[in-house]
């Protein structure tokens, strides 16, 4: 895979980020504002990753998200549901909102460290399945090596694997350290056919940070520009409080725009979020999912 070198590579300022995250930062009201904590639950890949799941979490996780709409009709519901592949066909069975779509992690997650044949037969093992999105991590190490190159090509022949599911592409940003790795991590995965880019897994630390998001979503805006392409945004791992939640709206809204703050551009992958919104929304304790 060949991409635009100029553009993969780019040098950030020591403060660059910083006076950018300051700014947004500073704009942000004091209080919660109930249309953005709206937002935001609108927005979540409710998740569900432990070793642990069974296939009667799948089914409980499936039956709670179809019913939130008769338990809180007037919010909307999240996003997505977001599982292991071995759950997808539990979930897609007793998921009954057709708005909300089926996620679900593959191609080695979390590591990435398996053969590509593996990777793509994964890929399509889970789509058949039932899973409308895919997300996938890229490889690290072969990234880290300095070979931009075959992870592009990874990452383009497991899209091809995804058929018409969404592939969202996670650059596991703890991992990538610097600013101007995870800038050409962004534009590699955005060139080889990505649909979103993605922080992280959760499963390394630091996982979201609002530092890699500002550069993710300047990339973003800066891929838009010259190829007139919207990818989306989202932000995954140790997003708990409602708080953060809105600081990562708001660097989406003075980074990309209104365009952006919807479900098919911008999500939020956790799992004690919603709960916390709904509980910052009603003004008292919730515990629904």
């Amino acid at each position: 895979m060949k991409f635009d070198t100029e553009k993969a590579n780019r040098a950030f300022g020591p403060e660059e980020v910083s006076l950018g995250l300051e700014k947004i930062k500073a704009g942000m009201a004091a209080e919660l504002p109930v249309e953005e904590l709206k937002l935001a639950l609108s927005c979540i890949d409710l998740t569900t990753l432990g070793a642990e799941d069974t296939q009667a979490k799948g089914k409980s996780f499936a039956d709670k998200v179809s019913d939130f709409s008769a338990h809180f009709s007037d919010l909307p519901n999240v996003a997505a549901i977001c599982v292991y592949p071995t759950l997808v066909k539990t979930v897609r069975e007793n998921l009954r909102d057709p708005k909300v779509a089926l996620a679900a992690v593959a191609s080695g997650f979390p590591s990435s460290m398996t053969f590509l044949e593996v990777k793509k037969l994964e890929t399509s093992m889970t789509v058949a399945a039932g899973a409308n999105e895919i997300d996938i991590v890229i490889s690290i190490g072969t990234f880290l090596e300095g070979n931009g190159e075959r992870v592009g090509e990874e990452i383009a022949a497991i899209r091809e694997s995804c058929g018409e599911a969404h592939l969202k592409v996670i650059l596991e940003t703890g991992a990538l350290k610097s600013a101007e790795n995870i800038w050409k991590a962004s534009v590699i995965a955005m060139e080889a056919g990505a649909d979103f880019i993605k922080t992280s897994t959760g499963k390394m630390d630091p996982a979201a940070t609002p530092e890699a998001a500002w550069v993710m979503c300047s990339a973003i805006r800066d891929f838009h520009a010259r190829t007139g392409k919207k990818v989306g945004f989202k932000a995954a791992g140790g997003i708990v409080e409602s708080r953060d939640a809105l600081l990562y709206l708001a660097i989406v809204r003075d980074l990309l725009g209104e365009e952006w703050l919807n479900p098919k551009m911008f999500r939020i992958g956790a799992s004690r979020l919603a709960n916390n919104l709904l509980t910052s929304i009603r003004k008292q304790p919730v515990s629904y999912f």
